[in-house]
């Protein structure tokens, strides 16, 4: 069977899926990707009713006052708080990680340590006094007899569709500040941690504090179908995508196909651009700190000018070498093909032992890189691993970045402040820096829990920032109050 996407593209459903298809299934084609998907009955089912008991909640939410929901937050960070509560989580979590390492799974980020416990929890307080949006005038326009209040207002059923971070479920509750809604689709990878968590804290805190059942409701299915089954319901208000990069396509583009605007980011990796006029140091300290652990505002890609070139590039390699060795590791350097004279040859013919999600593998040192794949995210688990690009100048860099990058972080190492002006007119990135790259985070920058980020790699965003926060998460509606009951048009 053949199907038009577009009004210009015919595709053909794949023999796989129209052999499993079922009566009760959809195939839903994606305009933005000529991808064809098979939702089985069972996935549209899961969505679909965690979205009705979403519904349900939400319509009951403008009677919910701050107060109440200030409560669950209390209530949510006191059972993570408790000892017995957290062992039991714990043990879910383990279960995920030895399942994910069984199947060659990355579990950097699915450990729900300490320091996550204590991020969560941190995060949940610091929504207990927060100022809401809900009711808030924003702005108010003076007629003569009568006047228009804009008052922000909550915005409905929050989707969120999460990689194997245990951590985000607690962050995601955050939009309810707002009077708003959860619905939520975690990966394979941490899915027992999240039903622990709902089960042994979050579900009990919403009963606690008297919010409406649904309030925030589990997608549980480990299966991608129920994530693209979400996206696609039309009475989501905001779709938010994290996960790999056409993992994240996908969503994105199920979700604008349904009329749901989307929050996106799917690949990540910071480029860090050392200007002629960069301090040695500064450079220095910027490579090391921004290598710290891999996630999704780690460094990436550097750009060394060429004309600091024989001084800088032997300091960047021994940066990534302090790096490695803080975890025990050696490091790993892709050169773009043009640049390798810059690089000694050995590390081209130098095997080290470098740790992936399946384990420990030998590998060249350095690698040669098409310009092309300067896009390319380094998925690293404890080897520190970048892209290296020697540039003309910052205006090389420049145009290096907006044409390959996913358009995330950049940051410019100079001591030029009208060269850093200009890379900031220049650069298209949601976020620019002067030096380390790790600052890209909601909580630790802003003091605000942090939904997602997005890149511009799909276009910027209209009237809000790169962070998503539960307190950007809102919609404006106008009040008027007249005063002269005379007041009328003319015209």
């Amino acid at each position: 069977m053949t199907l038009v996407l577009g009004g210009d593209r015919v595709v053909e459903i794949p023999e796989k899926i129209a052999s499993e298809f079922r009566s009760g299934d959809a195939i839903l084609p994606i305009e933005a990707t000529g991808e064809i998907l098979h939702l089985p009955a069972a996935e549209r089912r899961v969505a679909r009713e965690a979205v009705d008991r979403a519904a349900a909640a939400f319509s009951k939410m403008g009677a919910v006052g701050d107060e109440r929901i200030s409560r669950f937050f209390e209530e949510f960070a006191a059972r993570l708080e408790d000892d017995s509560i957290w062992e039991r989580i714990g043990r879910a979590n383990e279960t995920d990680i030895a399942d994910a390492r069984a199947r060659g799974r990355s579990t950097t980020r699915l450990l729900a340590d300490d320091r996550l416990r204590r991020g969560m929890i941190d995060g949940l307080r610091g929504w207990i006094d927060a100022p809401s949006r809900r009711g808030a005038v924003v702005e108010t326009i003076e007629h003569e007899g009568w006047k228009v209040d804009l008052v922000g207002a909550e915005l409905g059923i929050v989707a969120f569709v999460f990689e194997g971070r245990p951590n985000v479920l607690a962050d995601a509750t955050g939009v309810l500040r707002g009077g708003n809604v959860v619905v939520f689709r975690i990966g394979r990878d941490a899915l027992g941690t999240a039903r622990a968590i709902m089960e042994l804290a979050l579900d009990p805190a919403i009963e606690a504090a008297g919010l409406p059942a649904g309030a925030v409701c589990l997608v549980d299915s480990p299966a991608h179908a129920a994530g693209w089954a979400l996206f696609s319901d039309s009475r989501v208000a905001l779709a938010v995508a994290r996960g790999s990069g056409p993992a994240v396509a996908t969503l994105g583009g199920l979700a604008r196909q349904a009329g749901v605007p989307a929050s996106l980011h799917g690949t990540g990796g910071a480029w860090i651009v050392a200007s002629p006029r960069a301090d040695a140091a500064t450079f220095a300290s910027a490579v090391v700190n921004s290598l710290d652990r891999k996630v999704c505002n780690t460094l990436n890609v550097c750009c060394i000018s060429r004309e600091r070139a024989d001084e800088l590039v032997p300091l960047f390699l021994e940066s990534l070498g302090r790096a490695g060795e803080r975890r025990g590791q050696a490091f790993k350097v892709h050169v773009s093909e043009g640049d390798e004279a810059f690089v000694p040859a050995e590390l081209f013919e130098k095997r080290i032992s470098v740790r992936r999600a399946e384990g420990d593998v030998d590998e060249p040192q350095a690698e040669r890189l098409p310009e092309s794949d300067l896009g390319v995210e380094w998925e690293w688990e404890e080897t520190p691993e970048v892209s290296l690009k020697i540039v003309d100048d910052v205006e090389h860099a420049v145009t290096l970045f907006n044409r390959h990058s996913p358009q995330f972080i950049a940051s410019l190492v100079s001591s030029d402040a009208d060269e850093h002006e200009h890379f900031y007119a220049a650069v298209n990135a949601p976020f620019v820096g002067n030096g380390f790259t790790r600052w890209v985070d909601g909580q630790y920058a802003l003091q605000r829990p942090e939904l997602g980020l997005s890149n511009w790699q799909s276009g910027r965003l209209f009237g809000r920032g790169g962070v998503l926060s539960g307190d950007s998460v809102y919609t404006v509606r106008g009040r008027v109050t007249q005063s002269d009951p005379d007041v009328g048009r003319s015209s």
